[in-house]
């Protein structure tokens, strides 16, 4: 048996990480969720595997919080209010209404399994809907790994919708499940106007609080004028846990609040975004390992056998039933979504770290039969990443809901400071482009646009005047404003790598 000490906790640690990642190298090619990978990893290094002790929920339960936080803000970050206009609603009643309906659906199943199969163990229907809560919402560090890790694009604004309902559904759900558990363990104090209360009062200060800490947090990332550009990412992560433990101090939803917060900077003019948004995708990859990694080792496989077939059947009514349910009835008002897509958000209900952190809830507080929730929550999550999480892609082919996504960047990887305005684009010389002469200085090009690079094939080249230009070379230019506004005597069209040029 291999215990975490001190001593060898980072060399554990650190093994762990890598042997993940080679691993999800492997299973990437296969179409395996590369997060049940780490799952997986954690639970072969177990204590029913190779023997690693890891029983404190506790500390499970904190390195969620942690991991959670940053992933929804960082998920925050990456959604554009341009694209999430147009979805605002069903996104919003999905990530509410949605997540209600699903939990009370499930827990009125597992009340009646239980009830009618007669089953050794009897759940009372509050704890039935306390294990349902647990399970409500789809994990944003799934739909958010899957749909950009297997990069796949979907017609009509389906991802849009997917990603901003799993970044905003989990407040939801985390504030179904401690309600739940605390009717439980109160009994018969309980108040559904108590309950209706909690509920808003997390809604109304998580939101207000995010916006707020957002606001806070660019006003100053772009005034505090640091000496070094590296301490501006680690600016950003303190205000991301500040914003969290402030708010559930306060008894708000600090996942609704850093999520919120994560909107409201990504969608502001910032500083230092680059180096931001690449230090916050690191981290993210590193704490959705570590998350997935944590739980692997707290659960004990062995104990999974015996509420598999409890828990195969809670799966089945879940994806099948449940979600597809709550999904139709959410959409019925938004017409413009056609069947299909309908079908195909039923099918990305997926569930993850989330569930099982708030499946440790119950654990740390005492609630009678936790152990054997906790484990049914862990099953229903495997079922879920190998059924629901490997299809993702074939389910969008088989819908005709598939297309080429987006590309973003440019070819040559360079970016220019935010407040310099959208400057840069690329061209693609064609053969009337060079009709007048191959030399750059012969081509017709915008006033007061300046060629930096050229890419041919696999090579960059720094260009001057008496460059020859070849079919196919792409051009990276740097133009100003004035300049967008004037297009070349050759027609020479563009691909503008920011939207906001168009």
């Amino acid at each position: 048996m291999l215990t975490f000490t001190t001593e060898n906790i980072f060399l554990f640690g650190s093994l762990l990480v890598l042997v993940s990642i080679i691993i999800s190298k492997t299973g990437y090619r296969f179409g395996i969720p590369t997060l049940l990978l780490f799952l997986f990893t954690g639970m072969l290094f177990g204590s029913d595997g190779m023997g690693m002790q890891f029983d404190s929920p506790k500390d499970a339960q904190f390195i969620g919080m942690i991991a959670l936080s940053v992933i929804l803000f960082s998920g925050g970050m990456d959604t554009k209010f341009k694209d999430i206009k147009p979805i605002l609603a069903p996104g919003v009643v999905l990530a509410t209404l949605g997540v209600v309906l699903t939990a009370v659906l499930a827990g009125v199943f597992i009340f009646a399994l239980f009830s009618w199969f007669g089953m050794d163990t009897r759940l009372s229907l509050m704890v039935s809907l306390l294990l349902a809560a647990t399970m409500s919402s789809t994990d944003s560090a799934s739909v958010f790994s899957l749909l950009r890790t297997q990069e796949i694009g979907l017609k009509h604004n389906l991802r849009p919708i997917l990603e901003l309902e799993s970044g905003s559904n989990d407040p939801m759900a985390y504030m179904l499940t401690i309600a739940l558990m605390n009717v439980v363990l109160s009994g018969a104090d309980f108040s559904a106007q108590t309950l209706l209360f909690e509920l808003g009062e997390q809604f109304l200060l998580g939101g207000a609080l995010g916006y707020g800490a957002g606001r806070f947090a660019v006003f100053l990332v772009n005034r505090i004028n640091l000496p070094n550009a590296s301490l501006y990412p680690v600016l950003l992560l303190s205000m991301v846990f500040i914003t969290f433990t402030l708010t559930d101090t306060l008894h708000g939803n600090g996942y609704l609040a850093v999520y919120v917060a994560g909107l409201v900077v990504g969608n502001s003019r910032l500083s230092y975004r680059q180096e931001m948004e690449t230090f916050l995708n690191g981290m993210t990859w590193l704490l959705q390992i570590v998350l997935f990694l944590t739980l692997g080792l707290l659960v004990n496989p062995v104990e999974l056998v015996g509420v598999a077939p409890l828990a195969l059947a809670i799966s089945v009514f879940m994806i099948l039933v449940a979600r597809p349910v709550s999904v139709f009835i959410c959409l019925l008002p938004f017409r413009k979504i056609p069947m299909r897509g309908k079908v195909f958000i039923s099918w990305v209900g997926l569930r993850g770290a989330v569930p099982i952190i708030f499946a440790t809830y119950p654990m740390i507080n005492g609630v009678d039969g936790a152990d054997m929730l906790f484990n049914i929550v862990f099953f229903i999550t495997l079922v879920s990443l190998i059924v629901q999480g490997s299809t993702i892609s074939v389910m969008a082919k088989k819908l005709r809901l598939d297309m080429p996504i987006e590309k973003t960047g440019n070819e040559f990887g360079v970016e220019i400071p935010e407040e310099l305005g959208p400057q840069l684009h690329e061209i693609t010389l064609r053969e009337d482009m060079i009709a007048n002469g191959n030399l750059l200085s012969q081509m017709n090009i915008a006033t007061g646009t300046l060629v930096m690079m050229v890419k041919r094939g696999k090579s960059i080249i720094v260009p001057n005047g008496q460059l020859p230009m070849e079919v196919g070379d792409i051009l990276l230019c740097l133009t100003n404003n004035a300049a967008q506004k004037t297009p070349g005597k050759a027609g020479v069209t563009t691909r503008v790598d920011n939207p906001k040029q168009t």
